[in-house]
């Protein structure tokens, strides 16, 4: 029962990342800037971890503290506000097609961090992933595109390597300490990164012109998209292996393809005009190099390491 209950979780997890290229693509720049977007997520965030912690007064050693920062460096402060900040500029397909290069990136920041050994099949999901990554990159500057740019597409890139950075300097943390107590000293540092840069953003918002439609999308991407996400896959995680929960990233860039069918059907912003036959080849090739290096790896396989 745990483990279907984990599944569903999943499942919520990949429609909620899913829905919320949509709800904060709608919301930004007009209502929100991106920036200021962020103070807002993190601000809320912090602040719902910060209720739990009279449930939880476990203590950090100020050994652990520079680990910490770096991760609310990489986890919130570079990894939110320019994914944020290049999805205001790009398509929300082709955004959620980037994402997905992130568990390759986790095996190259392990790699670079850790020292761990790259085995042949994985460098070739590494480079096929890479193409596929940079092909995207290309083919949306290419030419004019009504929503997706270059610019755009790269911060997505560059925000998908911060956090898997963060992944790998995290996972100590996660080990030693409760998965609450890190996640809240790490958005309050991200909080410490991210509120300068985007609060002249925040302050900005005029909030009389948020109907409840607007107001939805807010609550949305601060308490579904960041808070109820994270206590999801918590679960999840306890009950399932890191390789199923990672197959589930594949949903998102269908799920976000198919709300973006939606949303043009009921006569919404139209974000299937930039795509093509190429950018499905592209995200196919970032398919299969995560697939290759998600694959458990054969003690064959590390001998000729």
């Amino acid at each position: 029962m745990q483990r279907l209950l984990a599944h569903l979780a999943l499942l919520v997890v990949a429609l909620v990342y899913g829905g919320n290229y949509l709800v904060a693509k709608g919301l930004m720049p007009d209502l929100v800037g991106p920036s200021g977007f962020i103070v807002l997520r993190v601000t809320g965030a912090l602040a719902l971890f910060s209720l739990l912690l009279p449930f939880n007064r476990e203590k950090v050693d100020r050994k652990d503290i520079p680990r910490l920062i770096f991760c609310g460096l990489t986890g919130v402060g570079i990894n939110m506000l320019l994914f944020f900040n290049g999805l205001n500029v790009t398509s929300p397909v082709n955004a959620s097609l980037i994402m997905t290069v992130n568990p390759i990136l986790v095996l190259i920041a392990s790699a670079v961090v850790l020292g761990q050994p790259i085995v042949r099949r994985r460098l070739i999901g590494v480079i096929l992933g890479g193409i596929g990554a940079a092909a995207i990159l290309l083919w949306s500057g290419s030419e004019a595109r009504v929503h997706a740019s270059w610019q755009g597409d790269l911060m997505i890139l560059i925000n998908a390597t911060s956090y898997a950075f963060y992944l790998v300097a995290v996972k100590p943390l996660m080990s030693k300490y409760r998965p609450l107590t890190v996640v809240t000293w790490v958005f309050l540092f991200g909080w410490l990164f991210t509120t300068p840069i985007g609060c002249s953003q925040a302050m900005d918002i005029d909030w009389s012109r948020f109907g409840a439609s607007e107001w939805a999308g807010v609550a949305y991407v601060v308490l579904a998209t960041t808070f109820l996400v994270y206590l999801l896959n918590i679960f999840a995680m306890r009950h399932l292996q890191p390789t199923v929960v990672s197959v589930y990233i594949y949903l998102q860039p269908l799920l976000a393809t198919l709300f973006s069918l939606l949303q043009a059907w009921r006569g919404g912003t139209d974000y299937m005009v930039d795509t093509g036959w190429p950018l499905w080849v592209f995200g196919a090739m970032i398919f299969l190099g995560v697939y290759l290096v998600g694959r458990p790896v054969r003690r064959s396989e590390a001998k000729t390491a």
